[in-house]
């Protein structure tokens, strides 16, 4: 294997504390000198990691992405090192040679000759952004577990007005539920009030779906969930407007997205906060499906061809891209709409949506 870097330093990462190994030789040499050195993650204990790595001249400095404990140290070390994010999975040291040294020398080593794939760390305003981005979806899928569990405590109490309309956490849905929960008598008058549209055409369904067995136990239990409702609604709108002032310089970028069928303002938010605006992190469209994992997985063995489902990558950037894919089949747009329906009767819609 041909030597590329000089200095170089692996580092094992870990909740309290970071194991370093500096490999320093020259380039001819294949038992380059080895320092190593365990620091603690709080902030002055990397400041004198990196106080440590610069007094050896480390050209170049490679990590475990150890879940988000990686993150302080490339805080830290960013500017002064070139840096280097590697996937765990692509790194396993030998069976049965798993201590913290051993693991921070073998990252070093696998860097000394440059057999490390970079992952992609995009610039810090885009890392925002993605943190906003994710938290919004955790919020929504919060909210819908709570939206659940009150259409769960209706059908208990044996309220049917869901059969009657399709959201009742719309302007007419939510009054409806509050007449359940305040504890008032629930009239013909009082539901046409309550609605609007054409649900005022409905009043005598509406008020038989209100009419069962709805107890305080219940009552009590629809208050508390509609009150957490509430507050991710609160919550979410803040966030919404926190992502709109961050994508502000980005607006260019969000602005040719959404000429993409399928493609909307949300989704396009989520797009740029995963795969950033330099394209030149990828060198090839097929590069990037990987990395995303919507490519075929490649499994082959004694001339026999395995298993090819996808293979795995960014959860997020996958999610939202099927989502815009579904999107755009279900549009007016005929070219993807044609490839869809030409791909589904055959494979199934999950893989006319991924391919």
């Amino acid at each position: 294997m041909e030597i590329i870097y000089e200095c170089c330093a692996g580092l094992d990462v870990h909740q309290n504390n970071v194991v370093a190994c500096v490999l320093d030789g020259p380039l001819t040499s294949t038992r380059p000198k080895k320092h190593l050195k365990k620091f603690d993650t709080t902030t002055k204990g990397l400041l004198g990691l990196h106080e440590w790595l610069t007094e050896f001249n480390c050209e170049i400095v490679a990590m475990e992405s150890t879940g988000i404990y990686w993150k302080p140290i490339w805080h830290i070390l960013q500017g002064s090192f070139d840096l280097v994010l590697a996937n765990p999975y692509k790194i396993k040291n030998i069976p049965g040679q798993k201590t913290d040294k051993k693991d921070a020398s073998w990252i070093a080593k696998l860097l000394r000759i440059d057999l490390i794939p970079k992952s992609f760390v995009p610039e810090e305003p885009i890392q925002d952004l993605r943190e906003l981005t994710r938290l919004r979806k955790m919020w929504i899928e919060s909210r819908n577990r709570e939206k659940n569990r009150a259409h769960k405590i209706l059908q208990t109490a044996g309220i049917k007005i869901t059969s009657y309309m399709t959201d009742i956490f719309g302007m007419s849905g939510r009054n409806l539920l509050n007449l359940l929960i305040s504890e008032e008598e629930i009239t013909e008058e009082k539901v046409e009030k309550a609605v609007y549209t054409s649900l005022k055409f409905k009043v005598p369904e509406l008020l038989e779906g209100l009419t069962g067995f709805f107890r305080s136990h219940h009552r009590f239990l629809l208050k508390q969930v509609l009150d957490v409702i509430d507050m991710y609604n609160d919550k979410i709108k803040e966030l919404e407007i926190k992502i709109a002032e961050c994508l502000e310089p980005y607006r260019e970028y969000v602005d040719n997205l959404v000429t993409i069928p399928g493609i909307s303002e949300d989704s396009a938010a989520v797009i740029i906060s995963e795969f950033g605006i330099n394209m030149n992190q990828f060198s090839s469209a097929e590069k990037l499906a990987s990395w995303v994992g919507l490519c075929p997985g490649n499994n082959e063995s004694a001339g026999k061809r395995r298993s090819t489902r996808i293979s795995k990558g960014n959860s997020y950037a996958k999610k939202i891209l099927c989502q815009c894919a579904y999107s755009a089949c279900r549009s007016n747009h005929l070219r993807f709409k044609n490839y869809y329906q030409r791909i589904s009767q055959n494979r199934g819609g999950k893989r006319a949506t991924i391919a």
